[in-house]
């Protein structure tokens, strides 16, 4: 009988862990549903975008306030789950704080210290979080796209962080043998009093029950990932390590159509003459659906937190359009997950469901909205480039649909025939300079 608190507890720790890998390999087989792009050149640039922003918090600390929330509850919440690795030991093994019989003392005490701290500081600051987003109202949370599931997902996430940062707080705080060492429980000794008038084994209760649902919590938060936004808890440094590293104003060119327009462009090159084969064109020139973005985009679109930074920064989004750079990422998640579920159903295979990334979840209106400035580039906090899907799906409108809108038209009607945007004939295209 005393054993059986260890099995439920490995069986517990088995099914969270499995439940958790069967959905991380849907994750890499739906981003591996993109086509291939090569991202591993410059490698020691790439690192150091991983330990500078995802790590270092670059980007978030830009706007001071909500950066230094986010840092106080990023390392607090990585580093306070180091002492999950004492739990699942004890859990295991049924010892009791295993760490300190194995650790120095001191160190012992020092750790628990600062795991004490950081949790009260990630209480304050998802408390913060909480306010800012359903008393302060920030306007970026309250976008079009910020409805049903976004919405809710958001205050969900607060809602356990403060869960979790408690049940930890509570459970030092009851645990009579680490109180009567009076060593580390710098916050804990703060909360014991509270317990004062409960019996020794009410107490011990307390205890068990506040370790049991902290690791319970844990293992539920963890693969609650899954189904959020914040996936970028694990994603970001992927992502930041395969984000763009062009400058943001390149764009890519189709090698097949630029070989061609350098051949033409060429006055040594006879044009009825047999040409070399080129490289051959692509089955498809743009991107209309998943399946049709990089592997890159894909990630991106996992990586998303939904934070609104890039749509708050959209001068498109600023002046009534319809487009939101974040809409733009949480559209290409959906549309993923949905094709990820027809394989799923369909043994592997995607059955053609009728519907696709353009038209059915990203409107024509949005993606012609966008100025292409790269403000959203540059206000992500973990690297997400929203513009390339855009720019993707443009592509395919244009050469595969002749769907540019009427002024496009018109210009690139003007550059074929006259070499210029403007309606005039090539012999008085240069006639504006002789203007004062």
């Amino acid at each position: 009988m005393q054993y059986i608190p260890n099995i439920l507890f490995s069986i517990a720790l088995i099914a969270g862990i499995g439940y958790f890998t069967q959905n991380i390999r849907k994750v890499i087989r739906n981003i591996k549903l993109g086509h291939d792009v090569d991202a591993s050149d410059h490698k020691s640039q790439r690192w150091s975008n991983v330990f500078r922003i995802a790590l270092g918090q670059s980007k978030m600390v830009v706007r001071p306030i909500p950066g230094l929330l986010h840092l106080f509850v990023y390392i607090g919440f990585v580093i306070i789950n180091i002492e999950v690795l004492e739990i699942i030991i004890d859990g295991i093994f049924g010892t009791h704080r295993i760490f300190s019989k194995v650790l120095p003392a001191g160190l012992y005490n020092f750790l628990i210290a600062s795991f004490e701290i950081l949790a009260l500081l990630v209480l304050i600051g998802v408390i913060l979080f909480w306010t800012r987003r359903n008393v302060q109202r920030l306007q970026r949370f309250w976008k079009p796209e910020m409805k049903g599931w976004p919405k809710n997902d958001g205050n969900f996430i607060l809602y356990f962080e403060m869960i979790l940062m408690t049940l930890f707080l509570v459970m030092n705080a009851t645990d009579s043998h680490f109180q009567s060492l009076n060593s580390g429980n710098i916050v804990s000794q703060l909360i014991k009093p509270l317990f004062n008038n409960f019996s020794e084994n009410t107490i011990h209760v307390i205890e068990q029950s506040a370790w049991w649902l902290h690791i319970l919590g844990i293992l539920i938060f963890l693969n609650y990932l899954y189904f959020s936004k914040h996936l970028h808890i694990l994603l970001a440094f992927p992502n930041t390590f395969y984000g763009k590293l062009t400058p943001k104003g390149q764009f890519n060119n189709l090698e097949s159509v630029t070989n061609e327009v350098k051949m033409m462009m060429d006055p040594n090159v006879d044009p009825f003459a047999a040409q070399p084969e080129s490289t051959e064109a692509p089955a498809k020139f743009g991107a209309s659906d998943v399946q049709d973005l990089s592997w890159v985009n894909l990630l991106n679109a996992y990586t998303c937190t939904e934070c609104g930074r890039c749509t708050s920064e959209c001068p498109a989004n600023q002046t009534g359009k319809k487009l939101s750079p974040r809409k733009i990422m949480m559209d290409t998640r959906d549309r993923l997950e949905e094709v990820g579920k027809n394989i799923d159903a369909n043994k592997g295979e995607f059955k053609p469901d009728g519907k696709q990334l353009l038209d059915d979840y990203i409107t024509r209106e949005e993606l012609w909205a966008c100025t292409t400035c790269n403000a959203c580039v540059e206000a992500c906090p973990v690297s997400i480039d929203p513009l390339s899907i855009i720019m993707d799906m443009r592509q395919y409108l244009v050469m595969e649909q002749s769907a540019a809108p009427t002024e496009l038209n018109v210009a690139m009607t003007n550059i074929e025939n006259n070499g210029a945007p403007w309606p005039y004939n090539q012999m008085d295209r240069l006639n504006w300079k002789n203007e004062n």
